[in-house]
């Protein structure tokens, strides 16, 4: 995993260096976005829950200009040559595949929506690493946006982006992820962690300040192989839906935790039952997570987070061998907590630690990944940032 220490600047160099390459020109401008831990609240947002990320110093960034026509040309630091496709293209979801079709996907929305979107050629760096459940897709669409909106002097409030972007994942590119990715990349501030209810989509900013507390949020990117991620996932919210259904509420949200046991009751099958417990618990541990974060007393928010995931392994069951490994070595070494963030089944462990004893756990987890003859993991500090902009 990238240092944030390279910064935004390196990134931001790297696509005004393809920009170049590819186009022969200048960048109008770019536009940068970070990806996203979630601290806790875990497939909860297409519950109608809560959920409390922030935004990580890693970042994607797009360097653009407008061109002539409904044409738009994106060229990716991770891809061989530029993609092009035009306004057929953008306009059936679907049309464009791969990488591209998250920047298609924001053109379709965008254009859906009743836009006037601008040809544009684009080129995106990048450290984010995809695959890590840190919400790399989100960055990109999240920072692809800010630039159309900006090239084309759109009319597109920042509170309405996030569900823009997250259409274009949805129903262009058929991925079935919640709010919570493309809120937090785009919404979220420095020094805060965003606490936002995915029935509603208010938002509220709560101190999150690990520097002035003397810790750190140590990422431990597991490099896992995801397993059956997509159809595992897809499950899951159709369990959930369906158990919502069964009980007469609109979402498990609705079943509050002193409803719980009776609510497990009414439900036949045991696998149901578990997922439910994890919702209905998950929401409460947000609370009470944001409850103490605005009391100040951020350490003690260290047995949610472990707690968190131990519903994650146990009734959720979405870890894997190697994050479950490297929550167990991180707590062992000092950690107030530890869980799993993202959709499960590989990508990323967060670990609450003294911002002194960091390298410590993070070798603690390396020795640990050794022993059980796993890949070694990547492993980074990081501090709430904010969320998407134009950097020049």
């Amino acid at each position: 995993m990238t240092e944030p220490g390279t910064a935004v600047g390196a990134v931001a160099e790297r696509a005004t260096a393809g920009f170049r390459q590819w186009y022969g020109a200048e960048p109008a401008g770019r536009w940068a976005a970070p990806g996203r831990a979630n601290l806790i609240g875990e497939h909860t947002d297409y519950n109608d829950g809560y959920v409390l990320p922030f935004a990580l110093p890693l970042r994607t960034v797009v360097a653009a200009a407008a061109q002539d026509g409904e044409r738009w040309t994106v060229w990716s630091e991770l891809a061989d040559s530029p993609v092009e496709f035009g306004a057929a293209e953008a306009d059936q979801a679907g049309r464009v595949s791969g990488w591209a079709a998250y920047v298609a996907g924001v053109v379709w929305a965008l254009r859906a929506a009743g836009h006037r979107v601008p040809g544009a050629r684009l080129a995106i760096a990048s450290d984010v690493p995809v695959g890590s459940g840190l919400s790399s897709s989100a960055a990109v669409e999240a920072a692809t946006l800010a630039a159309l909106v900006d090239l084309g002097g759109l009319d597109l409030a920042a509170d309405r982006r996030p569900r823009l972007a997250q259409r274009a994942e949805n129903d262009y590119v058929g991925a079935p992820t919640g709010i919570m990715d493309q809120s937090a990349v785009i919404r979220c501030r420095a020094g805060h962690a965003l606490f936002l209810d995915c029935r509603t989509e208010s938002v509220e900013h709560i101190p999150f300040d690990l520097d002035a507390a003397g810790l750190a949020v140590l990422v431990i990117d597991s490099r896992a192989p995801h397993r059956h991620a997509d159809g595992e996932y897809a499950a899951r919210r159709k369990s959930c839906e369906r158990a919502a259904e069964l009980l007469g509420v609109r979402a498990l949200r609705d079943v509050s935790p002193a409803d719980l046991d009776a609510a497990l009751t009414r439900l036949d099958d045991e696998e149901m039952r578990r997922r439910v417990r994890h919702v209905v618990t998950e929401d409460q541990r947000v609370l009470d997570t944001v409850a103490l974060l605005r009391a100040g007393r951020i350490r003690d928010i260290g047995p949610l987070l472990t707690a968190s995931h131990a519903s994650m392994r146990d009734d959720f069951e979405i870890t894997v061998p190697e994050i479950d490994t490297a929550v167990e070595a991180a707590l062992a070494t000092g950690a107030y907590g530890a869980r799993m963030t993202g959709g499960g089944f590989g990508g990323c462990v967060l670990a609450l630690v003294e911002a002194s004893s960091a390298d410590a756990v993070a070798r603690a987890v390396v020795e640990a990944y050794a022993e059980r003859g796993f890949a070694a993991p990547g492993t980074v500090t990081v501090a709430p940032t904010a969320g998407a902009a134009r950097l020049d």
